[in-house]
């Protein structure tokens, strides 16, 4: 194939687009419910339940990707992107019609399955669909399009819940929806998994469920810290965890084994990092410099702008190199994530102009190595796991953010009980956070990009 093709070309013009709008619809309505929450809760009178909207996304998410992306390695992805699409349809309908807390709490989880699921399905069609020489280039349009959102997403949602009702949110994603599924849903059924005789694995979806039980329980139990039952369920959720996590994830990815494993490990890391950020940088300027959530918001786009720029970028320096230097990559982005996070850490000393340089090189760094990692484990990849991989890389992106976030408020409430001011808080967790990408570094070292044959895929018409 020719290195001048293009992921917009005759051959994946359909895919290109409709994958793309299918992530600009889950980053839009996730940023979008982000905004609106306070007012859903208000109006529902659910205050006190307020945190589930985003833990039952979380917790059903984890169960739509590990148990879609070993479903795709046997029946091609036709058929969960169908299915995820219409669990997600379903959900926002359920939501913009809920009346009841506990009914919206239950869409939500609705549309984390169906989001984890698709794009469970969307980069199992990029590993099959592409060849090596345009995964980086369609990885880095995809990021793009998930970021894009944070720009806009958060006032069009404000604006939309103040003119109108925050109803309205859940049924304007649903013609975008609609547009990717016309477009994408064709390409899909025409994919062909590699028919391998393997042993095939048993107990995912009992082993998901488990999972998600143990980090419910895991995350309840931060929320009721110090309390000793809180103490109790933090436990019982660690110990409900391990199990799934050791057998869920590639084999050796706790242990930083080398190549796929120790990269899925880096990738939730420096991912939860990057997301951890933007929550709790939002939450110093706001809570403890006084910043309105408008402007503390303009600083945090500034990450997502500069990585839109790089993750564009990157796929021209792969061409150029042919992928030689993709671990490099990786590394320079997460040490620049470093730098960027280190100027934030020191909650009494930020102001407007650090955070906004701090923002700049951090997303500079996240476009690079999130972007990179991604194609470098579809090289990394075994004929016929492509959905397994999928699935590990939307774990990664899932799992970790919300775990450390649910870590960084149980470090901050916990300040806050012992008398420390917030700013305090917000510092050691920020500190927690340097850790988890400094980790992250450890991790990527071992990480050795290697041929397989899934780069020789994606020559299905």
């Amino acid at each position: 194939m020719s290195s001048g093709q293009s992921i917009f070309g005759p051959r994946y013009l359909a895919l290109s687009i409709g994958i793309i709008l299918a992530s600009m619809t889950i980053g839009f309505e996730g940023l979008a419910v982000t905004t609106v929450a306070p007012v859903i809760a208000g109006d529902l009178q659910g205050l006190h339940l307020f945190g589930w909207i985003f833990s039952a996304y979380l917790l059903a998410q984890i169960i739509g990707t590990m148990v879609v992306g070993r479903q795709i390695d046997k029946k091609g992805p036709a058929f969960p992107f169908t299915i995820a699409i219409l669990l997600f349809a379903v959900g926002l309908i359920v939501a913009a019609v809920a009346n009841d807390m506990y009914v919206l709490i239950g869409s939500r989880a609705l549309q984390g399955f169906g989001a984890g699921a698709m794009y469970t399905c969307i980069y199992t069609a990029i590993s099959l669909s592409y060849p090596d020489e345009l995964r980086a280039k369609i990885l880095g349009a995809l990021g793009t399009a998930y970021v894009l959102p944070s720009m806009l997403g958060p006032y069009v949602a404000g604006v939309i819940a103040q003119q109108w009702s925050w109803r309205f949110v859940f049924w304007g994603v649903l013609p975008f929806l609609l547009l990717a599924v016309l477009l994408s849903l064709p390409v899909f059924r025409k994919l062909k998994m590699p028919s391998l005789q393997g042993k095939g694995e048993t107990g995912v979806i009992g082993l998901s469920m488990l999972l998600a039980i143990g980090t419910g329980l895991f995350l309840t139990g931060l929320g009721m810290l110090p309390k000793l039952l809180g103490v109790v369920l933090l436990l019982v959720g660690l110990g409900l965890m391990a199990q799934p996590l050791r057998k869920l994830l590639p084999a050796g990815t706790l242990t930083f084994r080398s190549g796929l494993p120790s990269l899925i490990a880096s990738r939730g890391l420096f991912f939860a990092s990057y997301v951890f950020t933007q929550n709790f940088l939002v939450l110093a300027m706001t809570d403890t410099k006084g910043m309105a959530a408008d402007r503390a918001g303009l600083i945090v786009a500034s990450a997502a702008l500069s990585w839109c720029i790089i993750a564009i970028s990157q796929a021209r320096w792969d061409a150029a190199d042919q992928g030689r230097g993709r671990q490099k990559r990786i590394i320079a982005g997460i040490v620049l994530m470093i730098v960027g996070i280190a100027f934030m850490v020191w909650v009494p000393a930020v102001n407007i102009v650090l955070a906004v340089l701090g923002e700049i090189i951090a997303g500079i760094g996240i476009g690079l190595a999130h972007t990179v990692s991604g194609t470098v484990a579809f090289s990394l990849a075994k004929e016929g796991e492509a959905g397994k991989v999928s699935g590990s890389l939307q774990f990664a992106d899932s799992f970790t953010p919300g775990v450390a976030i649910g870590i960084g408020g149980a470090i901050v409430a916990l300040s806050q009980t012992g008398g420390m001011s917030l700013e305090t808080g917000i510092t050691i967790a920020m500190v927690f956070n340097l850790a988890l990408v400094l980790l992250s570094l450890v991790a990527s070292t071992r990480t050795k990009q290697g041929q397989s044959a899934s780069q020789s895929a994606g020559q299905s018409s």
